[in-house]
């Protein structure tokens, strides 16, 4: 078998799963590689993907582990909701195209560094993107207490938050369910969304941040401030 349809045939993702944004609408993201160590056999680091971790004192991890171009704007929205105060965790796509092939699925992400940072954490929250073009955001994650209370706060900032069936987060190998607690929040950001949060979603324009984004920022960073 050839490895073109050996890739093809990796595991398809649920419908409303996140898409890289080189993706056709609608199109569901198949997952390239297995697992970190073979995205590590044929992509470069600081070529092809970059590994970031900024330790704060908190206790908790604000990850983005489809960061870069494979999820565009998740990173910078997580590092700036750390703020330096929490723990930052990024896995970023830094190819100029075709990101969408370093997406390693939540329940099966197994990079190094983001996961030994995440199995200390108290808490975890972790950012993604779904290609919808609507202005939500789907909480989900097995830390309920912290869902609502993140929900309230967003919703009181002017923001839709939703629940998806395929985006729940519940199961326990999600990434930001292994924590200490085993139970963590993720919050899927919608390209409709994240597109008012910038100039645009290339590189270039993520630079550029608009009030939506110090908006949706302030209001997570003032609902987690000891714990998620």
């Amino acid at each position: 078998m050839s490895e073109e349809i050996a890739h093809k045939e990796r595991i398809k993702q649920p419908p409303g799963a996140c898409l890289d944004s080189a993706e056709p609408e609608g199109k569901a993201l198949l997952d390239w590689y297995s697992s970190f160590a073979e995205l590590s056999r044929h992509e470069e680091a600081g070529v092809d993907f970059l590994i970031t971790l900024l330790t704060g004192n908190s206790g908790i991890v604000v990850a983005a582990p489809h960061g870069g171009g494979i999820e565009p704007g998740t990173s910078e929205i997580a590092q700036t909701i750390a703020a330096g105060e929490h723990s930052f965790y990024g896995f970023e796509g830094l190819k100029l195209s075709g990101n969408g092939r370093l997406h390693l699925t939540s329940t099966r992400f197994d990079e190094p560094i983001g996961l030994s940072a995440i199995r200390q954490a108290e808490a975890v929250l972790a950012i993604h993107g779904c290609r919808e073009l609507r202005t939500i955001i789907y909480a989900g994650g097995l830390d309920l207490e912290s869902r609502r209370t993140i929900t309230n706060a967003l919703h009181l900032a002017g923001f839709t938050v939703g629940v998806h069936a395929s985006l729940g987060g519940t199961d326990p190998r999600n990434l930001c369910n292994r924590g200490n607690r085993g139970a963590g929040v993720q919050l899927e950001i919608s390209s409709g969304l994240r597109r008012l949060m910038f100039e645009d979603l290339s590189r270039w324009g993520r630079q550029k941040t608009t009030p939506v984004f110090h908006r949706f920022v302030n209001a997570l960073r003032e609902a987690i401030p000891g714990k998620c």
